[in-house]
């Protein structure tokens, strides 16, 4: 149904007169009679019935109106949610790795809070190859994801990239050996991450400047386990520099500058257009600027 034909028919309710229709909505009352006609065709259904000189909607065209407003309604919210110029509102669905959350998600969460007051966020904490996933599938507006300078990620043609913020990794060892370089570590058991391959990538082109491979045993996602594995005697493995990490814990700082982790905030391309989506990212790369401004 055409929801110009709709607006004829529910101002014919109010007004009970083509003319006055016609009048009201800047046409002329061929227009209007050939509208709520096409729009009878359409439902099969007469909706306007003679009454003297004028017109008055059948029981079906009194129904149809009362819909018409709810019709109305929704497509008028549709509009000024797609409207790139409106006030940004809705619920926007984010998906991303914990430590993109916690640096700059929740950052600017609080901020537009105060800007922004309609837009809702919904966060899923994924490691990025299941975060592209659901962003590929629409099933969440922005993904939060990294790579490292020594395992860089393949983007999709369709991905819009805004880079957020660097960090510096090194080794994490017991704080006994804080003092061996990488080479030192040859024979050491490594730890990966069980859920993202750029992990491993940076270790092995680390290693490989060493000269060896390392022996990988352990796949762990969570950085206070892998700091317990390493405690225990149990392996050794990236980790970011200037983290706290757990009592007994050391993290090397490599001579040949170590592995640097990348966050980006990732969006369909098209997409951005959408106003809380716009917001947020503007938002988290505002934050990222005035980060490397306090960092010069």
């Amino acid at each position: 149904m055409d929801v110009r034909r709709l607006r004829m028919l529910l101002e014919l309710a109010h007004l009970g007169s083509m003319h006055e229709v016609a009048d009201a909505l800047g046409t002329t009352t061929s227009n209007v009679s050939q509208g709520i006609a096409a729009l009878a065709r359409d439902v099969r259904t007469p909706l306007v019935e003679p009454d003297g000189r004028r017109v008055r909607l059948t029981p079906a065209g009194r129904r149809l109106a009362d819909h018409a407003v709810t019709i109305l309604a929704a497509v008028e919210a549709a509009r000024l949610d797609l409207d790139p110029t409106a006030e940004p509102a809705g619920v926007l669905r984010v998906a991303g790795f914990a430590s993109a959350v916690r640096t700059s998600l929740l950052a600017a969460i609080d901020d537009l809070r105060t800007t922004h007051p309609g837009i809702v966020v919904r966060i899923l904490e994924l490691e990025p190859l299941e975060s592209f996933e659901l962003l590929a599938r629409d099933e969440v507006d922005l993904a939060l994801v990294y790579d490292y300078d020594l395992a860089p990620a393949e983007w999709r043609d369709d991905h819009e990239v805004t880079p957020l913020w660097t960090r510096e990794w090194g080794v994490g060892v017991p704080t006994r050996d804080r003092g061996l370089e990488m080479a030192d570590l040859a024979d050491r058991d490594w730890i990966v991450n069980s859920r993202h391959v750029a992990d491993e990538r940076a270790l092995r082109a680390l290693a490989a400047r060493a000269g060896f491979a390392p022996r990988v045993v352990h796949r762990i996602d969570s950085l206070e386990l892998v700091d317990d594995l390493i405690v225990a005697g149990r392996g050794v493995g990236l980790l970011p520099r200037g983290r706290t990490s757990r009592r007994g814990v050391s993290v090397l700082r490599l001579r040949d500058g170590g592995a640097h982790l990348r966050a980006y905030a990732v969006t369909r391309r098209g997409r951005d257009g959408w106003p809380p989506l716009r917001a947020v990212v503007e938002r988290l790369a505002h934050g990222h600027r005035e980060g490397r401004r306090q960092n010069a």
